[in-house]
């Protein structure tokens, strides 16, 4: 009796969770199906299987606007970001976790003040910069504030902080700098926390609408959500082309998850575990 009693009070557990999840995944399950369902069926309920399936908004969105350059501006911005992020979070993370020096307290307090100020109000004096600078509407512009966050580097340096120190100082007895130590022994054991970082990185890029919105002007150098914005109607929404833009847009995030969610699981219970 026990036995059978174990499975169903299992089944019965996970019950609740699997129907939060079933609901959570129905908009994006609509959003799916609704891309590539005729436009004459499109506002009928939704069958939980589509009987009819057409790529007519896929080609008129490729057709009508240059989604195709929008979406290579999104991939090229996501990418640098993500690149810069994981490598120079990286090394201020080990600066400030294994490194000693003169205001370094002081200067991670700093970092971490900087996480409670609104993006809203580091907007416009970023905006004067870049303008001043003559970087609008290029890729330097769109990606230049975005390099480097505050968050990235106290999520590295956290885990950073759980490596042995030893293994460290056995390094910098052996003769490595720490150029060396970084590179050859922290980064490849901080890879659950870099693949966080990156996937976080890239999620944030990917989907940022504000800052692209100001600072591009033509639009070949729009990103993914800003092309999106712009094929909306002031009296008429075309639901098919919305649905398939935000497919395409949404797609890459979930292979990407998917792909890297035990590397992304892992390093977001860093430090839950003590002992």
């Amino acid at each position: 009796m026990r036995r059978t009693r174990r499975p169903i009070a299992r089944f019965a557990g996970y019950l609740p969770l699997l129907i939060c999840a079933l609901a959570a995944l129905l908009p994006l399950y609509w959003l799916l199906t609704g891309s590539v369902r005729p436009a004459a069926t499109l506002l009928e309920a939704p069958p939980l299987v589509p009987t009819k399936f057409s790529l007519e908004h896929f080609r008129r969105l490729f057709s009508l606007s240059p989604a195709g350059r929008w979406l290579l501006n999104s991939i090229v911005l996501a990418v640098v970001t993500t690149l810069s992020n994981v490598i120079l979070c990286s090394m201020a993370g080990y600066g400030f976790a294994r490194l000693r020096f003169m205001g370094r307290r002081t200067l991670f307090w700093i970092c971490l003040c900087t996480m409670m100020v609104p993006v809203q109000v580091t907007v416009i004096p970023l905006f004067l910069m870049v303008r001043t600078a003559g970087l609008m509407n290029t890729y330097v512009g769109l990606a230049l504030p975005t390099l480097a966050t505050a968050f990235g580097i106290f999520l590295m340096k956290q885990f950073i902080q759980t490596i042995p120190g030893s293994l460290i100082e056995a390094a910098r007895i052996d003769g490595c700098h720490e150029l060396m130590i970084f590179w050859r022994i922290v980064f490849p054991i901080s890879i659950p926390a870099v693949t966080t970082l990156g996937i976080l990185t890239f999620t944030s890029s990917w989907n940022g609408f504000l800052w692209p919105l100001l600072v591009t002007i033509d639009n070949d150098m729009w990103t993914m959500p800003v092309g999106l914005g712009s094929i909306e109607d002031n009296f008429f929404t075309d639901y098919g082309l919305t649905m398939a833009g935000a497919a395409v847009a949404a797609i890459p995030m979930i292979m990407l998850f998917l792909g890297l969610q035990r590397f992304f699981l892992k390093g977001l219970t860093i430090g839950a575990v003590k002992g």
